[in-house]
């Protein structure tokens, strides 16, 4: 409606000043008034041209480097437009309009330095060039999005505006160009402090032998090429009167399931969720490479769960979760772990990912304790963010004998975060 009262309101213009110089140049005579009067004309036509042009039936496409990155990656792309009349225009204004997911930047690591402040990270995006076509059919504009942020992002318009040398009138046509940048979250360098392994729970073999408990020897036999030379039993070599080596009992992948606090609460810290979902994805491929089974279980508004059969690949339904997943719901974490942890099978080592604690949680962690073989909580929050409950809280834990690591901004923003989990 806008724009049908402005192309009126510029058609009522350029005809009233055409209206007003003929009237001076009839009633005025003379060589002056009949000068002013030619001299607009060609404008005029100018003006009818421009108005009549069809700056809708252009040609719009948008050209994206990579529509599948990594958190905290750049991209290119290129605004081509085609036009077939190749209409005099002096400038022409060209915007990318981008959505809400895009207001906010991700420096990776270096963002955690604002954890106490997550909205010095919220940035107004605008990409808008004058470019000045005159003749030109194909036009090209490149530009860069920098710190692209986790999440399924949609660009889907382009805004075009153009107008004459006068600034008389001037056109505006938003373009409908779709495309998708996807950005799965950014795995970090973790470092854990004690390696999951078992010998009683578990069932199916390692692919290895973990090293630091190959002290359980089950029996002996005779030495093969690839046996360590620590594996030798120089007692049973000396009695046989040939090389006889120890032989261990072969480890079994450990069943891990992580629970991840994906309710929504107020006075949520948008910052520190993104480190829990940092930190998660690491985790399910720190396990994965020590050969060991990691479920997920996700509980915010929905429920989701994943076996540990699920890999954690780009192209994983694990991956694409955690590439969509922002806090939801109206029950608090507390709340809900209590209603579906209890439906799922217990596996040895359970760890929570959360960023509030309240006396609710910590009872029904300790509860939980008492049937699965280990409980672990990681805690993400700011430290100036921390309350003094929160605090006491976790001291409590720690008394109940549950493994519980507080990751602050200052273990966040190092290159290899250190988790003690086992």
């Amino acid at each position: 409606m806008k724009g049908s009262l402005r192309v009126i309101g510029n058609v009522v213009f350029v005809f009233a000043l055409f209206v007003v110089l003929f009237s001076y140049a009839m009633f005025q005579g003379g060589f002056v008034s009949w000068f002013l009067f030619f001299s607009f004309l060609p404008i005029f036509i100018y003006h009818i041209g421009f108005l009549m042009y069809p700056l809708k039936k252009w040609k719009v496409t948008r050209d994206i480097s990579h529509h599948i990155i990594e958190a905290g990656d750049s991209i290119s792309a290129t605004i081509k437009i085609e036009r077939s009349l190749p209409f005099p225009l002096y400038y022409c204004i060209i915007e990318e309009v981008f959505p809400p997911t895009l207001m906010t930047v991700d420096n990776r690591k270096d963002k955690y330095q604002y954890m106490n402040q997550p909205y010095k990270l919220n940035v107004d995006r605008r990409i808008k060039k004058v470019i000045f076509p005159l003749f030109k059919r194909t036009l090209k504009i490149p530009y860069a999005i920098q710190h692209v942020p986790r999440g399924e992002h949609r660009l889907q318009r382009i805004r075009i505006r153009t107008g004459d040398i006068f600034g008389f009138l001037i056109k505006e046509h938003l373009f409908e160009v779709s495309d998708e940048i996807i950005a799965y979250p950014n795995r970090r360098k973790l470092k854990l402090v004690d390696s999951f392994s078992s010998y009683e729970q578990g069932s199916v073999a390692s692919n290895s032998q973990n090293l630091s408990n190959t002290n359980i020897a089950v029996g002996i036999r005779e030495y093969a090429p690839g046996d360590r030379f620590s594996w030798i039993d120089w007692k049973q070599t000396a009695r046989k009167n040939t090389m006889m080596t120890k032989e261990f009992e072969q480890e079994k992948r450990t069943d891990i399931l992580i629970v991840h606090d994906s309710c929504h609460f107020e006075g949520i810290n948008p910052l520190a969720f993104e480190a829990t979902i940092e930190v998660c994805v690491s985790l399910m491929e720190a396990f994965r490479k020590q050969d060991n089974q990691a479920g997920l279980l996700s509980i915010g508004e929905k429920t989701v769960y994943f076996t540990p059969e699920h890999r954690t690949e780009k192209s994983s339904p694990v991956n694409q979760h955690l590439t969509r997943l922002q806090p939801s719901g109206d029950l608090p974490f507390s709340v809900k772990v209590k209603q579906e942890i209890m439906r799922m099978d217990k596996g040895d080592f359970v760890i929570f990912i959360t960023t509030h604690l309240d006396e609710f949680l910590k009872q029904t962690i300790q509860q939980f304790k008492q049937r699965t073989k280990y409980v672990a909580v990681i805690f993400i929050q700011s430290s100036e963010l921390i309350s003094d409950e929160e605090h006491h809280l976790i001291q409590q834990l720690r008394y109940a004998n549950v493994g519980i690591q507080l990751l602050t901004e200052k273990q966040l923003g190092e290159n290899r975060i250190e988790v003690e989990i086992g």
